[in-house]
């Protein structure tokens, strides 16, 4: 189980079980979220701090307050802010942190791989924030439990994953939680936006967007990322909106009960017009609720071994 753990790293490693065991847990955290008494005590004494390579809100705001929420002592620390900029190695930053005497570093990086270099080299748990291409294995868990939430369970659920799947690592984080949980999932995106081979990992693969929402239970939009496409992968963002965007017509397409996501920020007019991110079916909001309570479930979960051998 995870409470055995010393690292959360991506989806990839975990079982069914333990992925089961976190979404329990969180919908219980979710309870503290909502109340108006946001305080545990559940991790008084122990240190949280968040490392960030990459720019963030959400993730990096949740994680902040899931720790406050549990009474951590926790601290923040910007690359552009920090010796990093001085030319400080990952490894080193690493073990000065760890010296602190800190219990779990959050750490986003623009690097696939680094959150798995830091945890071999710290004597501190690694909670992955998101690591280059490769998985950002909360988010996956936070869109986990607003799909259990609202759908009572994931067997049998189709799922079309849509957008730029190829630089996403939310895309693959999502898909392998959604296969290890029983659902089937499809994705879909312009040619030059999707791996080649993808559907070995699977899933179904499209560049149909139509035939990828048909029937969908859930429709996960992602964001098109800019920032790490080397070159012009789509010829206007004003097409790419025209043949991939999701809009009233296309939603009608999936099942009349489907889940709208987006792991955010959305780019509106683009990956998804307003009156579907603003509809009834729209539940983006609540990932964004769900992205705490997901967070302070792991940093339970993960210090726990470290709690009880206190006692």
């Amino acid at each position: 189980m995870l409470s055995e753990k010393k690292d959360l790293l991506g989806i990839k490693e975990l079982t069914a079980g333990e992925i089961s065991e976190i979404l329990d847990l969180a919908g219980e955290m979710k309870r503290v979220v909502l109340s108006n008494d946001k305080k545990l005590d559940t991790l008084k004494g122990l240190s949280v701090v968040t490392l960030f390579y990459e720019n963030s809100t959400r993730t990096r705001l949740s994680f902040e307050l899931a720790s406050k929420y549990m009474s951590a002592a926790s601290a923040n620390i910007a690359a552009s802010g920090s010796s990093v900029q001085k030319g400080e190695s990952l490894l080193d930053t690493g073990h000065t942190i760890d010296r602190m005497g800190t219990d779990i570093i959050i750490m986003r990086h623009q690097s696939s791989g680094a959150a798995s270099f830091l945890a071999k080299n710290v004597r501190a748990g690694v909670i992955n924030a998101g690591d280059g291409m490769n998985e950002h294995p909360t988010q996956a868990l936070l869109d986990a439990l607003t799909i259990k939430e609202h759908k009572g369970g994931f067997k049998g659920l189709r799922v079309a994953i849509i957008g730029d799947v190829l630089h996403s690592r939310v895309a693959r984080s999502n898909l392998y939680l959604l296969n290890k949980m029983g659902a089937s999932v499809a994705m879909a995106g312009p040619a030059t936006l999707m791996p080649k081979g993808v559907e070995a990992l699977g899933c179904e693969a499209y560049t149909d967007v139509d035939k990828a929402i048909a029937g969908a239970d859930v429709i996960i939009n992602l964001r098109i990322q800019l920032e790490r496409q080397k070159s012009a992968l789509f010829p206007t963002v004003r097409e790419y909106s025209a043949r991939f965007g999701l809009n009233e017509n296309r939603l009608a397409l999936a099942a009349p009960d489907a889940l709208v996501m987006h792991p955010g920020p959305v780019n509106r007019g683009v990956e998804m017009n307003s009156a579907v991110i603003d509809c009834e079916q729209s539940f983006i909001d609540e990932q964004v609720t769900n992205g705490v309570s997901v967070r302070m479930a792991v940093l339970d979960l993960l210090t726990r071994r470290k709690r009880n051998a206190a006692h």
